[in-house]
């Protein structure tokens, strides 16, 4: 009832070299797959292989029931209808001795491949080396040492330094792949000198997507599955929501996928509530393995592109502005840029004795500061760009950030504030949202909507 497409005739439009068999024909299969390979004329191969559903089982045959309610219970009678014989788990001697010569050849064939190998190997020696620390996942390179600093009076959107951190990244990592759902313009995470990647241009690094969110997702995923590429991929983040299938499946695969995802908050301003993320930073967050690193100047972008990069165990998703934000001069560079691996540090440490901590991440720690200035000598301001990351750190270090001592807390980020009490504690309070944006410039928005300085100066005092 649901499915009433011409799918053969879909593909065809795409460009496909379509052939159409009878699914339950296992010759008809082998031939139409021996044609497909076989023919080398430029187009992607599509097999449409017609079955009946349920085959074999009288109750369920033809029916929907097949899809998920046949059972356990329909196995003997299956096993009659399509005339197998009684013996559960049966391989037929044909069978065995088809595989028992194929393992043969297969052998004779890993010998010669083998030679082959040891053979490139010796004549391309750094080659060789760069496809061992693919293969391993190794990143043995000091990547922070490759981003220059940036300028003490840079005005930058975290996306722009992204995009000057990613050059000596790329350059680094020359196995390290890019591309965008159709924003390389926006989100800016192109390649410099990396070309195209396109039919004639295979060995380029920037792969054009289209508009399909889901789809660049779900390659960075095979991608990242083939094992020798690193794969990175860009769009806004409040399309998160058209990727997540393909998030979840490379945090459950432990995939080492980098997600440059930008304009990450109401401070998009013009582009209006749909295009505003409120929710979906924290929704990212509560994922397991993955890491969400949000960082709040272009130092810290550039810890946290490194951190990515260097991560090898699951992907991470970096969340970066659009407008500008200041540089935190009154921080010192190397703790920025170190303290995002970490995924939390004390960016200003109290003068006097430590009555309240104010912590943020993202653009709004630059309200952090500004509080902390207005409200004394005895406030600690900490930097959190990754959750998921200080809470891998060691409860001593733990400690020290935020020591159980100070239970006078407030948080602030422009995004829904229930993740934050794990930090804040019941007794903290957090300044956040829990309403969408509005259509303004950026900054009119946070004002109206209360992220600013003033509101963590009256939270703190409330206290």
């Amino acid at each position: 009832m649901t499915q009433s497409e011409d799918t053969a005739a879909r593909f065809k439009a795409y460009g496909f070299d379509v052939q159409e068999i009878n699914g339950h024909d296992m010759q008809a299969f082998l031939d139409a797959l021996d044609s497909a390979k076989e023919n080398d004329n430029g187009k992607p191969k599509f097999i449409v292989a017609h079955t009946l559903i349920g085959k074999g089982i009288p109750e369920v045959e033809g029916t929907f029931k097949a899809h998920g309610e046949a059972g356990a219970k329909f196995v003997d009678a299956a096993r009659k209808g399509l005339g197998l014989p009684d013996e559960h788990y049966f391989v037929s001697k044909a069978t065995y001795d088809y595989f028992a010569e194929h393992k043969k050849k297969l052998l004779a064939d890993y010998e010669r491949w083998e030679k082959t190998y040891k053979d490139w190997r010796k004549k391309n020696g750094e080659q060789a080396k760069l496809l061992d620390a693919a293969i391993d996942r190794k990143v043995d390179v000091d990547l922070l040492s490759k981003i220059p600093e940036f300028p003490k009076d840079a005005k930058l959107a975290t996306r722009k330094a992204g995009s000057e951190a990613l050059q000596p990244v790329a350059q680094a990592m020359p196995l390290l792949v890019s591309g965008s759902a159709d924003l390389h313009g926006s989100t800016l995470n192109y390649i410099k000198d990396g070309g195209d990647f396109t039919r004639e241009t295979p060995k380029g690094r920037n792969i054009h997507f289209g508009i399909r969110e889901h789809g660049m997702c779900a390659i960075l995923n095979g991608i990242s599955y083939h094992g020798i590429f690193r794969a990175s991929g860009a769009t806004f983040l409040v399309f998160t929501d058209y990727c997540r299938a393909s998030i979840r499946l490379a945090a459950l695969s432990k995939l080492p996928n980098i997600y440059i995802f930008t304009h990450d908050s109401i401070g998009v301003g013009e582009d209006g509530p749909t295009h505003e993320p409120v929710e979906t930073v924290s929704s990212v967050r509560i994922m397991p393995q993955i890491d969400v690193i949000r960082p709040a100047d272009p130092e810290e972008t550039a810890g946290a592109f490194a951190a990515a990069a260097q991560r090898v165990d699951g992907p991470t998703l970096l969340a970066l502005t659009r407008q500008v934000v200041p540089i935190l001069n009154d921080v010192d560079v190397k703790l920025r840029r170190e303290g995002v691996a970490r995924g939390g540090y004390i960016a200003k440490k109290e003068k006097g004795e430590l009555d309240l901590i104010i912590m943020s991440c993202g653009s709004e720690l630059q309200h952090a500061f500004a509080a902390a200035k207005e409200l004394g000598d005895g406030v600690r301001v900490v930097s959190m760009p990754c959750f998921e990351r200080f809470n891998r750190e060691s409860e001593t270090y733990r400690e020290e950030v935020l020591p159980k001592s100070c239970r006078k807390r407030v948080a602030i980020e422009a995004g829904v504030t229930e993740i934050w009490y794990q930090y804040v504690g019941l007794d903290g309070k957090v300044v956040g949202l829990h309403q969408f944006g509005l259509s303004a410039p950026g900054a009119e928005v946070m004002k109206e909507r209360g992220i600013d300085a003033k509101h963590v100066v009256e939270a703190a005092k409330s206290l």
